[in-house]
């Protein structure tokens, strides 16, 4: 399209939203939406996912894009004049967990994840004046493996200590929306931009065919979705913690959150045991429930220097922490000294490999080239997520039993395997899966 704004006016729009969000601290912002024209539009949609699924219409993004200038000046007349409608978004469900549990994933139509993204990049720039240190989860230039970087720097600092983990039930079906409304009411006022939002709470559910308006959550899935739940618990837990509970500790403590996953870690156990039953009434205040099952106090202390290497006998020996797909625990690094490692969680490497199995007994009729190109990919994305430093074992884990499924279905195609299990394995010589690596190492350079 000729005479295309350039990116560069959207870079600096953004600038000047930061700049004023960040000079009038504490103020709510009433005078956002104007920033929103064909420029952000177009910036928006070319940051949108194009391969995604497909919302309640139908429509692609190739079809959007066909008449793409059209669409988004339409857009934009709507969102701004309030004749935009939000439709309702899809729901389908994918596996959580290892027992067969199920996720739901709400799917909005095209158009709509455009114009969220739009509106998402008005927020970020005022919200990110505002959220603190300790949140990780959806926030530009952090990532789930600074998470962990941050809660095992700052536990080694303190030589470990109590640890606090907290599982809140359907965090994302429970938001309510009256709350959320009022949190967000205290940093931005713009009429549009609230109108919207408030569009996309009441939009509803539809599934099976059978549309639903429930009075809380924001459906997982949704562009929105995790910028309004980082804004509402940066509210209910972030600041509480830092402003209400951090002065009343007699020892030290900090935060780590990654989305709804947080531990809290405190020098001192009484500390520990004091927040573990105000945070389930703070969280309560605001219409969430904790898990009692998953939630738990762990004593998490560096073991004695003089440690023979066991860390201590069943009774005294530090527990283990899970966090974001990994287990933490204490171990002797190569000069002896305790630190802090990190494996996969065993519940995550089981579900990994389950999901080989399924895949390669669905498939295993496709050539063998076909599916060697498949389980790579599979075993590089695991590495790209769990290769960290000290965690070579269960990557080796993970390879080694992909091959080994990979070669028990294959050995069932025929009746009749031709060398037996012997031709098998000279065959899968010439479609070698690639080794387990570890990506993100701190001894590579």
């Amino acid at each position: 399209m000729a005479g295309m704004p350039s990116p560069g006016t959207v870079s600096t729009k953004r600038r000047r939203i930061a700049k004023l969000a960040r000079e009038m601290s504490g103020v709510a912002l009433t005078s956002l939406s104007h920033h929103i024209d064909f420029a952000w539009l177009l910036e928006a949609y070319r940051r949108t996912r194009k391969d995604g699924a497909t919302g309640v219409d139908g429509q692609t993004a190739a079809e959007y894009e066909r008449d793409l200038e059209r669409n988004l000046l339409s857009l934009l007349d709507r969102a701004k004049s309030g004749t935009y409608r939000a439709p309702p978004v899809r729901r389908t469900h994918i596996p959580k967990g290892t027992r067969g549990a199920m996720r739901p994933i709400g799917i909005p139509t095209f158009e709509d994840k455009v114009l969220q993204r739009a509106v998402v990049m008005v927020l970020e720039e005022v919200y990110e004046q505002d959220f603190l240190d300790c949140s990780y989860g959806f926030r530009r230039g952090r990532s789930q493996h600074m998470a962990l970087e941050s809660f095992r720097k700052q536990a080694m600092a303190m030589g470990g200590g109590h640890v606090v983990e907290v599982d809140v039930k359907s965090f994302f079906d429970e938001i309510d929306h009256a709350l959320l409304r009022e949190i967000l009411s205290q940093r931005v006022r713009d009429g549009v931009i609230v109108r919207l939002i408030g569009k996309w709470l009441n939009a509803g559910v539809m599934e099976e065919g059978c549309v639903t308006h429930p009075d809380s959550g924001t459906p997982q899935g949704g562009v929105i979705s995790p910028l309004l739940a980082n804004v509402f618990l940066h509210e209910v837990l972030d600041t509480w913690f830092v402003r209400d509970v951090l002065p009343r500790l007699r020892g030290r403590g900090f935060l780590v959150r990654f989305a709804d996953d947080f531990v809290m870690c405190f020098e001192r156990e009484v500390d520990a045991q004091r927040v573990m039953e105000v945070v389930v009434k703070r969280l309560a205040k605001y219409g969430l429930a904790v898990h009692p099952g998953k939630t738990r106090q762990v004593t998490f202390r560096r073991p004695p220097r003089d440690d023979g290497g066991a860390g201590g006998t069943r009774a005294t020996r530090p527990g283990t922490i899970d966090l974001l797909g990994f287990t933490h625990y204490w171990g002797r690094s190569r000069r002896g000294y305790w630190v802090i490692k990190k494996k996969t969680m065993s519940s995550r490497l089981s579900r990994a490999l389950r999901a080989v199995w399924t895949w390669c007994q669905e498939n295993r009729h496709l050539p063998l080239a076909d599916q060697q190109a498949h389980l790579a990919r599979k075993i590089r994305g695991h590495c790209e997520y769990y290769g960290l430093t000290g965690n070579g074992r269960a990557l080796c884990a993970y390879r080694h039993w992909t091959y080994v499924i990979w070669r028990w279905w294959l050995n069932r195609r025929s009746r009749h395997t031709r060398g037996g299990l012997a031709g098998l394995d000279r065959r899968l010589e010439r479609y070698p899966l690639p080794n387990a690596v570890v990506v993100h190492s701190v001894y590579r350079t």
